[in-house]
C-alpha cells in the first residue's frame, strides 16, 4: 500500500491508503505502486486516479501541479483537484462553450489564444472525469 495525500491550494482533497495512483504527467501519464522509486514529477491537466484499498477508483479533475513519491508516501500538490462526484457538469459545459466561442471569435494574440485553449482543456477534462470517461491514459 501507498499513502496518498492530494492537496489543492484551498484544501486537502484526499488522504488515505491506496493500491495505486495514476497521474497525468507532462511527459505522459504514470502510475505509482508500492515500492516506487523516489521522484518528483510535474503533472498537467488531466484525470488523477486513486485506487483506495478495498474501494472503487476515485477520479479527480486536475489542472496541473507536482507529485512527490518518497518511501510509499505520495503527495500531490495540485493547482486544482476536483473529485468527479463534485463536478457541476452544467457549469463545465458552459465553460467549454465560452472557451470555444472565444477561440472562434477572431483574432487573438498568442497569450489570449493559449489562455482560452487552456480553459477549454480544463472544461473538457472536468466533463470526462465527471462522466466516468477518465482512463488515465495519455
Amino acid at each position: 500500500m501507498i499513502n496518498v495525500r492530494i492537496v489543492a491550494p484551498d484544501q486537502e482533497v484526499f488522504s488515505g491508503s491506496a493500491e495505486s495512483l495514476r497521474a497525468p504527467g507532462v511527459e505522459g501519464s504514470f502510475q505509482v505502486l508500492t515500492g516506487h522509486a523516489p521522484m518528483i514529477a510535474a503533472i498537467e491537466t488531466g484525470p488523477l486516479l486513486v485506487e483506495p484499498e478495498g474501494e472503487s477508483r476515485i477520479a479527480f479533475a486536475t489542472s496541473g501541479g507536482f507529485v512527490e513519491v518518497l518511501d510509499d508516501e505520495v503527495t500531490v500538490l495540485a493547482e486544482t483537484a476536483e473529485p468527479a462526484s463534485e463536478i457541476d457538469e452544467d457549469r463545465a459545459r458552459e465553460a467549454q462553450r465560452r472557451a470555444e466561442e472565444r477561440l472562434d471569435a477572431g483574432e487573438l494574440d498568442t497569450a489570449e489564444r493559449e489562455r482560452h485553449q487552456a480553459a477549454l482543456e480544463r472544461a473538457r477534462n472536468r466533463l470526462r472525469v465527471s462522466m466516468g470517461n477518465a482512463t488515465g491514459r495519455s
